[in-house]
């Protein structure tokens, strides 16, 4: 496992908590702390006890307020064009292991997109969402124009991202950007909780249904709809749904081996 500096990694059982860690900078993405996010949720991925990856911010006031402006500010058309956090937000779409952004305080900019890469969001009661990049003379970098419109339908993607103003995370539920909303002492038991729970489920479970989900959104009907019968075919043969079952009439708990 690498060795960090901008970021927090921490395991606890099958849970990966991955913190940036600049709360002085409102956990502003540096393109270090990028690569370190990179670095961690690979190997996250690649440790077989880890079943889910978590990333929160530190302090209490930011999970992250967006990309480092003293880089984006001498940022040039050869650099825009790498994936930058576009790229960190593709891998945590990709990595086969359930993703949660655990959000306490300002998500906003580059620090949204990376929450938009994620499986899973909640957020605190005090926690505000924008794109405000407009403001700047930009536009959204990280992959927000592609992912938002897509999560929470294109009238509000179109609102966050024109008006660039806040919203709370009372309107952020209501729409769709997270899906639970806890008080800042409870972010962290809840999100142990929710990792106990999938990490209970057979290990093909969870990264098939992320599979099935992001290619269904981008195939047509017919398409995601054969595909699942296939995919759903492939699990109906192995030892875990026999378990699965057999465990569910015997009202045992199952005792999942990933084959």
């Amino acid at each position: 496992m690498g060795s960090y500096r901008e970021i927090r990694y921490e395991a606890e059982g099958p849970l990966a908590l991955v913190t940036i860690n600049r709360p002085e900078k409102h956990n502003a993405i540096s393109l270090a702390t990028l690569r370190e996010l990179q670095q961690s949720v690979a190997d996250a991925a690649g440790n077989d006890t880890i079943k889910v990856i978590a990333i929160t911010g530190a302090g209490g006031r930011s999970f992250a307020s967006g990309s480092d402006l003293s880089e984006v500010l001498d940022r040039d058309l050869h650099k825009a064009l790498e994936p930058i956090v576009q790229g960190l937000a593709e891998q945590l779409e990709r990595t086969p292991k359930p993703t949660i952004a655990a959000i306490d305080g300002f998500c906003m900019g580059g620090g949204l997109e990376v929450a938009l890469g994620c499986d899973l969001r909640i957020a605190t009661p005090r926690s505000q969402f924008a794109t405000p990049e407009g403001k700047l003379g930009i536009i959204p970098g990280g992959g927000a124009t592609a992912r938002l419109p897509r999560l929470i339908g294109r009238a509000w993607a179109m609102e966050m991202m024109l008006m660039g103003e806040p919203i709370d995370a009372k309107k952020a539920l209501s729409i769709g950007l997270v899906t639970r909303l806890v008080e800042p002492e409870e972010l962290f038991p809840q999100v142990r909780r929710m990792s106990a729970h999938l990490a209970s489920f057979a290990p093909l479970v969870p990264r098939t249904m992320k599979a099935m989900v992001h290619f269904g959104m981008e195939a047509s009907m017919a398409g995601a709809l054969m595909f699942e019968k296939y995919a759903q075919g492939a699990l109906v043969q192995t030892e875990d749904k026999h378990e699965g079952i057999t465990a569910f009439l015997g009202k045992r708990k199952p005792m999942f081996k990933g084959r």
